[in-house]
């Protein structure tokens, strides 16, 4: 009994599920539960898709295909620009994230394809490590490359090897400043073009017909869908969709004018345009010093061509054709138009001419310094003289001057396609004077301007399109390179020059080449044509050396050819330099097309010893 009291009048030392614990554990519990159920819930509902997507990406992988871009061909369907197919090597872009990448993979890639690895990392850190699309670190792979990134592909997993479409110009640089070329996108390029559906390693037209066109050309991407194992190896195709190739195009360019024009100009400094000055289709557009575009489709290009090309003597990129100069004594057409237009001047005008005048008290010379007697407006064209055009000038005023430039198409863009490549030039006026040069307008300006010189700076394609006024009847065209079946009116408008103005200026063009400073393109190899010389003033290194001009069509009473040849900074003059360069052109031009019409040129016979 006692033993029994002992144990029953024990003191309770038991604590757990006491109070307020048990109902403690139950609340945590049921929290726990209902915290986990949320996060499962948001898992499966809210980042359900995201997680879907993402073991998706583990899973399907896309290996893209680049378009090819659209063939180019002139206007007799010769080939200009097309495509070739050399071998490029990809990767996944989660491929440098994985063990073995700085060991191995990476320095061995870097290695054989000479590009330090922190470039091919770069690629792939753009694209993203969830990317589920190849990455290009290489284009345009040398046979060595392809075989050694083969003799070391089991050290090499997940690198990838695939043809692609790349540019190719089989004329080279005969084309270079017309077609222009293509380069893989820079990364500001890339994030300004994003949303027109440009990808990393897209290439795109940088200048040229390549840029002009970029949109007709490109064609639109295509690539297939492949499911893969958890190692990367591809277990089946899910889908594919076809690349589409771009447009061809078909271009007003004549391959074998173009040729011929490229041959004239010889290794020159300067331009030759060849139109058709009805309509203003462009059938040769020649520029010196020119490149090789394909030097741009290469992914490793020759350092030394490449800096010759950026930064050589010349600057080889810049397209002369759309680069302004002083028209010198060719802009005598727009002076004796706005002479005649002016209403102050008849068409039987006769003036004296001088060795020099004194107009506002400076003295501007001859360029004969002795002047050439009485002469009327043909006379006055054929022998370019200076005094003339200055007495019409002062006559006239500076405004009525100005006015006639711009109807001629000066100080503007001309509408050519190469809209970012070309310059307006330049129309001095009052307000330029003003700005630029702190003085109002002066008559000296204007005597200046009558001969082409002073502040007026013009492209030999606003030079071309002069010519073509008198040519085909006073209209002024637009010049362009994509070729259709428009009518020649709807490339062209009138300049408001009475047909009498108009026949005075065929007239005197004619004249120039029977009787004055262009006698030399009087010549049976081609049909009677009409054309104008120009000497600019230049200077060049404190050395005063001339840049020469030639304008000219042919025949003189149907004009089928046009051509404008300018030459920088050769001296000499205009009859001497510029014109025979246009005279090949056309005795090619007409001795193709009209076999056995016109006397062959003659063939002189190089002596040597």
């Amino acid at each position: 009994m006692a033993l029994l009291d002992s144990e029953f009048g024990k003191k309770e030392t038991r604590t757990v599920g006491n109070g307020l614990q048990s109902l403690f554990l139950i609340i945590f519990t049921l929290a726990s539960i209902t915290a986990m159920g949320a996060r499962l819930a948001h898992l499966q509902v809210v980042d359900g898709k995201k997680y879907s997507e993402r073991a998706q990406s583990n899973r399907i992988r896309v290996i893209p295909k680049q378009p090819e871009r659209g063939n180019i061909f002139d206007r007799n369907g010769k080939l200009l620009a097309t495509t070739r197919y050399p071998r490029s090597v990809y990767l996944w872009p989660m491929t440098h994230t994985k063990s073995g990448w700085d060991e191995k993979i990476g320095p061995r890639l870097s290695k054989i394809l000479n590009m330090p690895q922190e470039e091919i990392e770069q690629k792939l850190e753009e694209a993203g490590p969830n990317s589920s699309t190849l990455v290009r670190i290489a284009r345009d792979l040398s046979m060595e490359e392809v075989t050694a990134l083969k003799e070391y592909q089991h050290e090499l997993p997940n690198v990838e090897i695939h043809t692609e479409a790349v540019r190719s110009y089989p004329h080279k640089h005969e084309l270079a400043h017309l077609l222009g070329y293509t380069r893989e996108l820079t990364a500001e390029q890339l994030k300004n073009r994003k949303s027109e559906g440009y990808r990393l390693g897209d290439v795109i037209g940088q200048m040229g017909v390549e840029k002009a066109f970029e949109q007709h050309l490109r064609g639109e991407w295509g690539g297939q869908e492949v499911e893969v194992d958890g190692r990367g190896r591809p277990l089946k195709t899910l889908g594919e969709v076809q690349a589409k190739q771009g447009k061809d195009l078909h271009l007003t360019i004549d391959l074998d004018v173009q040729k011929a024009a490229e041959k004239a100009l010889g290794g020159r400094n300067g331009s030759i345009v060849v139109m058709n000055p009805n309509n203003g289709s462009v059938l040769a557009m020649v520029s010196h010093p020119t490149f090789d575009p394909n030097v741009f489709s290469k992914h490793k290009p020759n350092p030394k061509e490449l800096r010759n090309i950026l930064a050589g003597e010349g600057y080889p990129l810049v397209n002369r054709a759309l680069s302004a100069f002083p028209p010198a004594s060719t802009f005598k057409i727009v002076t004796t138009a706005a002479g005649l237009e002016s209403g102050k001047y008849k068409s039987n005008l006769i003036l004296p001419t001088y060795g020099s005048l004194n107009i506002g008290g400076v003295t501007f010379g001859e360029w004969n310094h002795a002047g050439f007697g009485p002469l009327g407006w043909n006379g006055a064209m054929a022998m370019s003289s200076d005094t003339f055009f200055y007495q019409i000038g002062r006559g006239i005023g500076g405004q009525i001057l100005i006015d006639w430039t711009r109807k001629f198409g000066f100080g503007q863009k001309t509408g050519f396609e190469f809209t970012t490549e070309e310059s307006r030039g330049l129309v001095p006026d009052e307000k330029w004077t003003l700005r630029a040069l702190k003085m109002p307008w002066t008559i000296g300006h204007t005597i200046n301007m009558t001969i082409g010189q002073g502040a007026l700076l013009t492209t030999p394609l606003q030079v071309a399109r002069m010519f073509a006024v008198p040519a085909n009847g006073g209209y002024l065209v637009q010049p362009h390179l994509f070729k259709d079946n428009e009518d020649a009116k709807k490339w062209r408008k009138s300049v408001g020059m009475k047909p009498e103005t108009v026949k005075i200026l065929q007239d005197g063009l004619r004249k120039v080449i029977t009787e004055g400073t262009a006698k030399a393109m009087n010549s049976p190899t081609i049909p009677p044509m009409a054309g104008k010389t120009g000497t600019a003033e230049a200077w060049r290194k404190g050395i005063k050396e001339n840049h020469t001009w030639f304008g000219g069509y042919a025949p003189a009473s149907k004009p089928e050819i046009l051509v404008v040849s300018f030459v920088e900074h050769s001296g000499g003059g205009g009859g001497s330099v510029a014109a025979p360069m246009a005279l090949q052109i056309m005795e090619d031009y007409f001795q193709r097309k009209y076999p056995g019409k016109y006397k062959k040129p003659e063939v002189k016979e190089v002596k040597t010893n």
